[in-house]
């Protein structure tokens, strides 16, 4: 009973481990814009959050960013594997510094 109960957790990591693989290769473009963006949210500090979310409405999007948020709207698998990239490293960054209850 014990060994079948293994052999299946094995198969079932290994299944999981395999969706993963090919999640991550499915847009590497994505992938490395989601990275830039976790990482902007990481090294900025609650004040120039703050800055930039005042700003936001007052300076144009750079027109490569508009592409990419084009690029998002239009693609809903690829706007899902996005947003499970960045949301918890951003709105732990939001809740930290203030700006969502």
């Amino acid at each position: 009973m014990f060994k079948k109960i293994a052999f299946a957790s094995l198969v079932t990591s290994a299944i999981a481990l395999l969706c993963a693989a090919v999640n991550a290769q499915d847009y590497p473009v994505l992938d490395r814009i989601a990275e830039k963006v976790v990482q902007k949210y990481q090294q900025a500090t609650c004040e120039q959050l703050w800055q930039e979310r005042a700003q936001k409405d007052k300076a144009p999007k750079p027109q490569m960013e508009q592409e990419a948020l084009q690029m998002l709207k239009s693609d809903p698998q690829m706007r899902s594997a996005f947003i499970n990239k960045v949301a918890a490293p951003i709105a732990n960054k939001m809740f930290e510094c203030g700006m969502i209850p």
